[in-house]
């Protein structure tokens, strides 16, 4: 299984990155992808900026601990996770998951269980400027208990 993690300033080319994902892989049946974008609100305020910040080398080999995970659960033949850093504005892409498989049930899943396990065991950190001012974006609830339908739990929100 092929799996690969870039952590990146510059962009993405979605339809490159699917291509190359599934290249020369015949048995690929299905390709399944996130791509999460910089919204212009969350929390009720207008966002005009994001920065994310990581600590280089930790953060690949947290996510390479995810895609191993996702191979041991998921009948998949490759996954890539694209994840940014540095300032992005709204509409810019942040992230890609993508996996391939057989079939499209088990594509879904490990794309879904990929991102879940990224939202809340990524180190990323993420501040918004809104016209009140910079904020440091915290874990969400919610984000643990998505992790939790897969059995693993996470407590980074309070």
């Amino acid at each position: 299984m092929s799996l690969s993690v870039a952590i990146q300033t510059q962009d993405f080319d979605v339809s490159q990155e699917l291509a190359t994902l599934r290249q020369g892989d015949a048995r690929v049946g299905a390709v399944c992808c996130f791509v999460g974008t910089v919204r212009e609100r969350n929390e009720g305020s207008a966002v005009s900026s994001m920065e994310l910040e990581h600590y280089s080398g930790m953060t690949e080999k947290a996510i390479e601990a995810m895609l191993v995970q996702a191979q041991a659960r998921f009948d998949v033949y490759a996954a890539r996770v694209i994840h940014r850093v540095g300032l992005l504005h709204p509409q810019d892409q942040i992230v890609l998951v993508a996996v391939t498989s057989a079939h499209r049930g088990m594509s879904f899943q490990a794309c879904e269980f990929l991102m879940d396990y990224l939202k809340t065991q990524a180190p990323f950190w993420k501040k918004e400027v809104t016209p009140e001012g910079a904020r440091w974006v915290d874990a969400r609830v919610s984000d643990d208990q998505a992790l939790a339908r897969w059995g693993i739990q996470a407590s980074n929100a309070g």
